[in-house]
């Protein structure tokens, strides 16, 4: 068999094995997402919350601390949704006039511009209708969004026992989790998962501070330019902004069309250039100067990591997922560089063995 033919047998051969792993884990990920995707919350969260807890510990003890830090959240994330609440309560009834207004003024737009009678848009919003109404079973969908409800509040508490006690015991659990593997094995594995905490840290703080000058900055723009449900745009913006790429557009599209519908075009292409202008000052400033080299991937991965985990977690892999590829790249650059300073001591001390043999006669 030629050598070239014998290779690349080989080489299909073990990716075939990867990629077959790779689904096993997929499938098993989401027969388990029930428990794996609060457990990935919880570990974005204690990332993100560590400092604060380890400062709360100096002056009480480390339980009441990690306590302490997840009741913060808790009513850090209750005081959000209440003011968003408020927020669509009082403004709902105007913004429906707005909107009405707003749709009008489109099908005026739409109907000048590309010659659209009234006929065909009755008829088109009556197929829309259709649509809607024959999509599916209203109990069945009824009955899933009850099974939704309870998952999440399930996988809610189950996030929030385990950012208590990543808070209180996270060393031990990590000490206990190196124990499992072989002996030999266990300063790479403690190493490499010292180096994946320390990249997720910094991708989430820097992420953090990122999401909030977007949140901020977007808000603002929405309140000079009296865009309803403001402070939601806000925490839509902050939430999303832990998406690269697909949540920005995501939630810069929400603003500008709350704005198209409640105050016309002219306000909506004002609305844009503030949303294109705050993700330019993130792209070109704060992200390049707060994560730097250390933690950049290429987009291309950006986008698949995207896609990968929305497919097995939805929303919640969505976020997860690029900084998970981010420490795997951490993670594998350190391994590699460990290998190749193993591979340089053995060449280094077979060289030093071969010098100071005694030559043949």
């Amino acid at each position: 068999m030629p050598p070239a033919v014998r290779a690349a047998s080989e080489w299909a051969v073990r990716l075939l094995v990867i990629g077959v792993a790779l689904y096993v884990a997929s499938m098993l990920l989401r027969e388990f997402s029930q428990i794996v995707v609060p457990l990935l919350v919880a570990l974005l969260l204690a990332a993100m919350l560590v400092p604060i807890s380890r400062r709360l510990a100096r002056a009480m003890p480390v339980g009441l601390a990690a306590g302490t830090t997840v009741l913060g959240v808790i009513l850090i994330v209750s005081a959000l949704f209440t003011l968003i609440g408020q927020q669509f309560t009082s403004g709902l009834s105007e913004l429906t006039a707005e909107v009405a207004t707003g749709l009008e003024q489109i099908r005026d737009w739409l109907r000048t511009t590309f010659s659209i009678t009234d006929s065909e848009f009755d008829r088109y919003f009556e197929n829309l209708r259709e649509g809607v109404s024959n999509s599916g079973n209203l109990g069945q969908t009824a009955a899933d969004v009850g099974l939704t409800a309870t998952h999440f509040i399930a996988g809610m508490f189950i996030a929030l026992f385990a950012l208590f006690f990543f808070l209180y015991d996270g060393p031990r659990i990590w000490a206990w989790i190196v124990r499992l593997f072989p002996r030999v094995s266990r300063p790479r594995v403690d190493s490499s998962g010292r180096i994946a905490w320390d990249q997720l840290s910094a991708f989430v703080r820097a992420t953090i501070i990122v999401a909030l000058v977007d949140a901020v900055g977007i808000a603002l723009g929405a309140t000079v330019l009296k865009v309803p449900f403001a402070f939601a745009i806000g925490v839509l913006v902050f939430l999303f902004a832990f998406i690269p790429i697909v949540g920005a557009l995501l939630s810069g599209a929400v603003a500008v069309i709350l704005a198209l519908v409640s105050h016309g075009f002219g306000v909506a292409l004002i609305m844009l250039a503030v949303v294109i202008a705050v993700q330019q000052l993130e792209s070109h400033v704060l992200q390049p100067v707060l994560l730097g080299h250390a933690v950049s991937i290429h987009p291309l991965a950006v986008i698949l990591a995207i896609a990968a985990g929305s497919t097995v977690a939805g929303i919640v892999g969505a976020l997860a997922a690029v900084p998970f590829a981010a420490v795997l790249n951490a993670v594998g650059k350190h391994l590699l560089l460990k290998e190749s300073e193993a591979e340089l001591e053995e060449e280094l001390e077979e060289s030093a063995e071969e010098g100071s043999a005694p030559a043949k006669p």
